[in-house]
């Protein structure tokens, strides 16, 4: 999911003496960054191992509360932070590509273009693979780096337009676009294709030797990548900005709480009491995901800036680590998809097909336990990649 690895993480300068150890501190990434996007790389790590692992019970979106086992909800309801995280980290990223330490603006449009096509590439054709196992793949699915990578194009488009236009059009997206979430469009209208890419989930391609199949669709994740891109100035702030963090994290989470709480706007499954105190948690917190609805935004992007906030003078192992994993975030996607597709093979192959054609456990806490047990085993590749991408002076390697 990460674009915004091939994207400086540097902050803008702040006056200071100059010295070698104040120009080397002002060149280093900004670990906060690193640190949420390794993090919610590892939450991705466990919810991929759920669709490697327990398949068979399938999870639908929104999510059904009645027959969705309570550890399967809240492992899937961590997951949401992902995505959400990701693109408006990329939109940060770039502004902060765009205006280094130095001071000495970089161009931005063909950066953002180039990656960006790269990502809608990589998505066709190597991450398709690695998530179907089959060459080529029968179905492609655009999923998160589709929609990263289209957000990319989009920012390289619109990048030299005036920073409130583009905060004024990200605020109407992510705030307006509920709005056209009970419009369809029939399959055999020329708007159909159009429409689903930008707000509806489902086949642009249903027929022939190759099919394409939308998952995220892309409208909500501009306005998500323009505010991600707006926000960059954050990092300017010095010391201000965790308190300013704080701020919007406390800000967003107090709006959905007002939203959701009266079933008022931002989600189109209203929440109802359950038959229990978890079971009512559960349906508060079941949001739309594809196409991610406002609340769903709110709650996800507001602990975000929490977690950056938390993060901003974090310095411990485990943090480090978390930085590490969050400074080769396209490494690790295509890395830790090939690794779940290997893995999965030699178990079909060697217990063979226990639930139905597929292979998978009866107990989850087995997932959990798989994920941690992952995490080692990639953090050591990811680890040298990405020493390697700081001293390697070839184009290709930016890209991951």
């Amino acid at each position: 999911m990460p674009s915004s690895a091939s994207l400086s993480n540097t902050a803008s300068p702040a006056p200071q003496v100059r010295s070698t150890t104040s120009t080397a501190a002002s060149r280093s990434r900004i670990g906060s960054i690193d640190m949420l996007r390794g993090l919610v790389m590892l939450i991705m790590l466990m919810d991929h191992v759920r669709e490697t692992l327990y398949l068979h019970l399938q999870v639908s979106d929104p999510m059904n509360v009645a027959s969705t086992p309570p550890e399967v909800f809240f492992s899937r309801l961590a997951a949401h932070f992902c995505a959400p995280a990701f693109v408006f980290l990329t939109g940060l990223s770039a502004w902060l590509y765009a205006n280094p330490p130095s001071g000495t603006p970089r161009p931005l449009k063909s950066f953002l273009l180039k990656r960006g096509l790269f990502l809608l590439v990589l998505e066709c054709t190597v991450i398709s693979f690695a998530w179907s196992g089959q060459l080529p793949p029968r179905i492609i699915y655009l999923q998160v780096i589709w929609a990263i990578g289209f957000s990319m194009v989009v920012l390289a488009l619109v990048s030299g337009l005036p920073r409130w236009l583009l905060a004024a059009v990200g605020f109407v997206i992510v705030f307006g676009h509920n709005l056209l979430s009970g419009i369809s469009i029939p399959a055999d209208s020329p708007l159909y294709i159009p429409w689903t890419l930008l707000l509806h989930r489902g086949w642009v391609v249903a027929e022939g030797a190759l099919q394409i199949r939308l998952t995220y669709p892309v409208l909500p994740w501009i306005g998500v990548i323009l505010l991600g891109y707006v926000a960059g100035p954050l990092y300017a702030h010095g010391v201000q900005r965790q308190r300013i963090l704080v701020l919007l994290g406390l800000a967003c989470l107090a709006l959905l709480l007002v939203l959701r709480g009266f079933n008022l706007y931002g989600e189109v499954l209203p929440w109802n009491s359950g038959d229990s105190a978890v079971r009512t948690v559960m349906s508060w917190l079941n949001f739309t995901k594809y196409p991610p609805s406002l609340d769903f935004l709110l709650m996800t992007l507001g602990g975000a800036f929490l977690v950056l906030a938390l993060f901003e003078f974090a310095d411990n192992p485990a943090t480090r680590a978390l930085a590490t994993f969050g400074g080769a975030p396209m490494f690790y996607y295509v890395l830790h998809l090939f690794v779940l597709l290997i893995g999965y093979r030699v178990l079909l192959a060697i217990y063979g097909p226990n639930q139905g054609s597929r292979f998978g456990v009866d107990a989850f806490w087995i997932v959990w336990a798989t994920t941690l047990a992952l995490i080692p085993l990639l953090y050591l590749p990811c680890r040298a990649f990405a020493r390697y991408k700081r001293s390697a002076r070839q184009a290709w390697v930016r890209y991951l």
